[in-house]
Parts: C-alpha cells; structure tokens; sequence
C-alpha cells in the first residue's frame, strides 16, 4: 500500500482541538494495524516554540532527538505511542529559512524566489518526507503498541495549526491544494469546525461552519470530512443540513461533544465511523471494528477511580498549557492507581516562609514545576525545604529539582549564599552550574542539553527500584544549567544521594532522600514519555506515596 495523507484543517475559531483529533484519527488507524506519524505544521515565524513564553503557547515539548516543539507533539505521543522528531513539527520560520538558505547558497541559481511555486514547494517536501525520519529518532510504531495482524501501510497526518482564513495560513492551504490533486484518492482532508449554541435562541448554529467550509473551498480544497465540535448533542436532521450545505457525505458529518475526559475522544470517533470513512474515502476495505481492548480496559480504571488526592504544582506560570505533560502524567498515573489527581496549581511568586504552611495546606503530594529565569525559584526554595522538613511526597522536574539541590546547600550544608550560576554569578557556592563547554555558548534557541540521554541508575536506590530494576533508562532534557560535581560528595555525606548518572559525562540525572517517604528530583523531564498505555514509573510511584500519606493522615 502507498503512503497515504490526511490533512487536518481547522475553521471558525482556534482551540478547537485539531491536535486530540488527530491524535485520535491516528490512535484508530493505529488499531486497524497501520503505520501512522503525524505532523504539526504552525504558521507562526518563529524557528521553532523554544523561546516563546508558556503564556504565549502553553509548554514547549521535547522529541526524543532534541527538538523543541508544540504541545499538540505531546498529544500524538500519548495517544499513539510513536516517538516523534524534528520532522513532526515544523513552522512557517523553518520553511522560510530553509529556502533563504538555499537562495543565498545559489541553489536557486539566480531565480526569483517567490510564496509559488518555492515555498509551497518547500512545505510539500516536508509533507512528504517524515516516515524518513534523521538518525536517534523514529517515527515507527512501538512494537508494545502494534495490534496483533497488522496489516501493513502507513498513513501520515498533517496537522494545520492556526484557523482557515489567517494570512499566515494560506501558503500551507495552497501545498495541501496542490499535494491533492497529486495525491488523488491517496489524500483526504479533515476539516474541523464549530458549532455554537446561542442560548438566547435555544438553538445550535451551523452557518459558521458553513463559511468555514465555503473559505476552505475558495482556496481549491474541498473537504471529505466535517468534524463538528458543539457542546450540545446534534441530531441527524442537523448534521443532513452541514452535509447538503458543505457538499460532504452524511456519513462523513462526524461531531465531536464535550466529553469528560480527552482519551473518550478517539471511541467517541470510532462508534461514529471517522476512521471507517477515512478508509472509505481512500478506497481501502474498511473491515472489521477494532476492539481496542487495552483503551477500553484504562477508560473502565478512569470511570472507576472517584476518591480524590490533592497534588499541589509549585510554578510561575497560571495556565493549563504551560505545565500541560506534567498534568496529564499526573492524571494518567492517578488513573493506574484507581484515584483522581485533583491538581491545584500554587504560584511560586507568593510563596513565604510565613505562608508556605498555608499555601502547601491540604496537598498529598507536591510537584516543584520546571521553568526558567529568576521569576518565583526562592518560593520553590522554600516550598522544598517545608516539603523535606515536614516528609510530603515531592517531586522537582529539572528547575525543580535544582531547587531542592539549592534548599538543601542552604539548609544542611550550611552554604547561605548557595544558587545557581543562572540567577546570582556573584554565588560562592554555585552547587547548579554551566558545564565548561557550555560556557562559551550565547544563542538561547537550541543550544541547550537537548533530547534523550542515558542516565545510570544506583544499584539500591529507591529509583532504581521504581523503575523495575532497570539499570540504564533514558530519558528528555530541555535545561543547559547542572548539578555541581564539586559539591557531590558533601550532598551524599550528608543524606541528598545521587542516585542517576550521565555515563558519558558523569552528570547528575537524579537526587533522592532515600529516608524521606518520597523525595526525589530529576535534571530530566519524564511528564515527555508517559503514553496512556504505559504511564510512566516515577509518576506511578509519586501518585502512590501521595495516596499511602493520604490513608495514614
């Protein structure tokens, strides 16, 4: 079977969802045995989401071959399984830099470059080129993923960010016109829309997906599929009016409603019969419905789980989206507990030695958040100390764990002044500093320790342990800042073991309180390689401490 391509458009407004969708589109070819990636194409300038503020587009997640990109990465991973790199995300800045690149390196050979046909052409390539993905990566599907009877071809979807209609848009309409009329039968778009209810009225409103749909087909592209998000139930008469209007087959009218959780989306899509239309539209038998088992059994554990534990995450940044990975290993990794994370997100900024009581009130277990900058660390450093003096399960990811190594040099080592090199160079104690080559290093995009390395686990220790007795892991960083070696044997003497180390550059990965009922931070992020289907360990074990402190108190 030829590769074949789904295009993933959004109309009426942003947030729709296009990215659950498409994730959801991939987990059910998954389940019919095919071999699926999925693309994220942002029209934003930007080179890559690295240096943009959380505020501005939620968290910045991280390949496994150090790439940084959007969040909605993070929703392919989860659902699918697939490990994606650098080739699943591109913005408008790499597909302009590219072909300025090659202007200025005369490939062009003195020819006027212009929006068609070179940079349509350039945004194509990169359509058609991720199943070959660069060398410490792979698109494949896990082999702890495939269905049993596989039956072989790969689909590729290609994700639209941004809504029909933006200026920055329309080059990446014009690919997709093109790559179809190419593609044939081998391609099908997916058009996401909504369809709001004016309470007024008491009515649901189809006319804007209605102009959605007529933009859409103003720039060459005829959908195959509606997707109709509403928060109200559509019934048959109302999805025959979408169809009649938008020339798309009634079977082919699929509405996505509010669910209670984002992993019911793709059963949801699957009784309506996305996947089966897609197939239809293609041309391939369409078969027997997957059971998806596995899916269906973690749906059940969710629907089960009602007691509730508190999880407090200790950050700067009051927006879902900025700690997204973090929230959904947390709630993934209550679920295999049988419990609710009810997570409550605390500032960091207002965090005092007189108020942390107060603030950390109520919470099981505590999460000291990652981030960068000045912004809010003395209230994560205070929040370790109240967190380690008084034995609540903590966990600090990367700038939370670097907190904890700093708590600790002030509190037990007895150095006052220690910090960070990153926020106070005037430090006599820099217990968190640059590695030697990095010190040369000015650009802020891309030159941080980047992606998965190794890390060595000790042999006894409570990590080990969680992590099944497996004595070498690897695991994604996004930081350029770490622990001190001159200071590692002070930390050990002193009770902070260092329990996970880089073999190639004998860094510390992990730091644990061993006596402590669960103390533990990580340089790296584990919230990247949690999927549904196998949340991952350090959260599994976190969640459970929390709920074995809760039945003691």
């Amino acid at each position: 079977m030829d590769t074949k391509y789904i295009f993933v458009t959004g109309g009426v407004v942003s947030s729709l969802g296009k990215g659950i969708i498409s994730a959801s589109i991939g987990k059910l070819l998954q389940a019919r045995g095919y071999k699926v990636t999925i693309q994220k194409f942002d029209p934003y300038i930007n080179i890559d989401p690295g240096t943009l503020n959380p505020y501005e587009h939620g968290e910045c997640y991280v390949t496994e071959d150090g790439f940084e990109t959007d969040l909605d990465l993070g929703h392919y991973e989860r659902f699918t399984g697939i490990h994606t790199t650098r080739n699943n995300s591109i913005t408008t800045g790499r597909i302009y830099k590219t072909v300025i690149d090659r202007e200025r390196h005369g490939d062009y050979l003195g020819k006027t470059i212009q929006v068609v046909p070179h940079i349509t052409d350039e945004i194509k390539r990169r359509m058609l080129a991720p199943l070959s993905p660069p060398e410490g990566g792979t698109n494949a599907l896990k082999s702890n993923e495939a269905p049993s009877g596989a039956v072989g071809g790969a689909f590729v979807i290609c994700e639209i960010g941004g809504t029909i209609g933006d200026i920055e848009s329309a080059p990446f309409m014009e690919a997709i016109r093109q790559l179809r009329w190419k593609l044939g039968k081998d391609a099908v778009c997916v058009h996401l829309t909504y369809v709001p209810y004016l309470k007024a009225a008491d009515e649901l409103k189809t006319k804007p997906t209605q102009h959605s749909v007529k933009e859409l087909q103003s720039m060459g592209i005829q959908p195959d599929i509606l997707v109709l998000r509403t928060e109200r139930h559509l019934d048959d008469s109302m999805r025959m009016k979408v169809a009649s209007f938008c020339n798309v087959d009634l079977e082919c009218v699929v509405q996505s409603e509010d669910m209670p959780s984002i992993y019911e989306v793709p059963v949801n899509m699957q009784k309506q019969g996305l996947d089966a239309a897609i197939l239809r539209k293609i041309g391939i038998p369409v078969g027997e419905t997957p059971a998806m088992k596995p899916w269906h059994d973690f749906l059940d554990k969710q629907r089960r789980a009602s007691r509730e534990v508190n999880i407090g995450l200790v950050g700067k940044y009051d927006l879902q989206d900025a700690y997204k990975s973090i929230r959904e290993s947390l709630n993934l990794a209550g679920i295999y507990n049988d419990v609710k994370a009810k997570l409550h997100f605390v500032n960091s900024e207002e965090i005092t030695k007189e108020n942390v009581a107060g603030k950390l009130n109520g919470m099981a277990g505590i999460i000291i958040c990652p981030g960068f900058g000045q912004r809010g660390i003395e209230g994560k450093i205070i929040t370790a100390e109240y967190t380690r003096t008084h034995d609540i399960p903590t966990f600090g990811i990367c700038l939370g764990m670097q907190m904890m190594v700093i708590e600790f040099a002030r509190n037990v080592l007895g150095y006052q002044d220690a910090n960070s090199s990153e926020m106070s160079a005037e430090s006599q104690h820099p217990v968190i500093d640059l590695m030697e080559e990095q010190k040369t290093v000015t650009n802020m995009g891309g030159t941080m320790r980047l992606g998965a390395y190794d890390c060595e686990l000790v042999k006894g220790s409570r990590v080990f342990d969680i992590y099944g007795e497996a004595s070498l892991i690897r695991e994604r960083h996004r930081h350029r800042y770490e622990f001190n070696n001159k200071y590692k044997e002070e930390y050990e003497l002193a009770g902070m073991k260092c329990v996970g180390i880089n073999p190639a550059a004998n860094l510390v990965e992990i730091v644990e309180i061993a006596e402590k009922r669960w103390y533990i931070g990580t340089q790296f992020h584990p919230e990247y390689s949690s999927t549904v289907l196998h949340p991952h360990p350090l959260f599994i074990s976190f969640v459970k401490a929390c709920i074995n402190g809760t039945a003691k108190a």
